[in-house]
C-alpha cells in the first residue's frame, strides 16, 4: 500500500553516521512529506526546512526516494523489526498476543505512512519513478506481507497453526485490513475504529481461521 507502507523491507545501502544534520533532515522530510505529500516535497524544500543546503542533503541521502525509505523506517511505528523478532523465535508467546501487537503496529503504521504516500497515485510517472527507485532499494510494501507469511510459516512447523492453513493469504488478509482502516473511516460519523480493540478484534477473527 505505500509505498503505503512500509514498509518494512531490506534497509537502503548504508548511510553516514546519524549526526545533528541527518536527524534535521529526516525532521524536515517527515514534516513536509506530511503536510504537501510525497509529490511535491522536493529535495530543495526538504534542505530548506532543515536549515542546510541540497548538498549537504545528499551527503547523506541518495534522494527523495532514500529520504522516504527512512522516514518509514525511523519515524513510525517499526513493523518490520517486530516481525523479524518474532520470526527469528517462532514459539515464543501466546500466538494471539503477537497477531494482535503486529496488527497494532500495523495499523499505526499505515496510519501514519497514508497521509505522505497518497499523492504519489495521482501521478502515474512519479509513482512509476518511485517504485523503480524502491525495487532497486530492496524494499516496498510487498516486504511485511512476505515477512508476516514467514513468521506465519515458522509457527505453523512448530504446530501453532494449521498445517494447511496458506500463510501468504493469512498475512495479507491482516495487513491489509489495517491499511483499510487507514483509510476507509474518515467520512464515517463513527471515526476511526479505536486501535487496540481493533486489533484484539481482527487478531482473534484471523486466528479463528488459521488455528490447529
Amino acid at each position: 500500500m505505500t509505498s503505503l507502507g512500509a514498509m518494512q523491507h531490506r534497509q537502503p545501502e548504508e548511510s553516514p553516521a546519524p549526526g545533528p544534520a541527518r536527524e534535521r533532515i529526516l525532521d524536515a522530510a517527515h514534516r513536509l512529506m506530511l503536510t504537501v505529500g510525497l509529490s511535491r516535497a522536493t529535495t530543495k524544500e526538504i534542505a530548506r526546512a532543515a536549515g542546510c543546503s541540497e548538498a549537504a542533503l545528499y551527503k547523506h541521502f541518495t534522494g527523495k526516494e532514500e529520504l522516504f525509505v527512512r522516514v518509514l523506517v525511523e519515524r513510525l511505528p517499526r513493523l518490520n523489526p517486530l516481525l523479524s523478532s518474532l520470526a527469528a523465535e517462532p514459539g515464543r508467546g501466546a500466538l494471539e498476543d503477537n497477531l494482535t501487537e503486529i496488527a497494532r503496529q500495523a495499523a499505526l503504521f499505515y496510519e501514519q505512512s497514508f497521509p505522505i504516500a497518497a499523492s504519489l497515485y495521482a501521478e502515474t510517472q512519479l509513482k512509476r519513478r518511485h517504485d523503480d527507485a524502491m525495487r532497486h532499494m530492496g524494499a516496498g510494501p510487498h516486504l511485511p506481507i512476505e515477512s508476516l507469511a514467514a513468521y506465519l510459516g515458522a509457527e505453523r512447523d512448530l504446530g501453532r497453526i494449521s498445517p494447511d492453513a496458506d500463510t501468504f493469504a493469512a498475512a495479507s488478509l491482516l495487513l491489509g485490513a489495517c491499511a483499510q482502516r487507514a483509510f476507509a473511516y474518515d467520512t464515517s460519523d463513527a471515526g476511526r475504529p479505536p486501535v487496540d480493540a481493533f486489533a484484539a478484534r481482527l487478531a482473534r477473527t484471523l486466528l479463528a481461521g488459521i488455528a490447529p
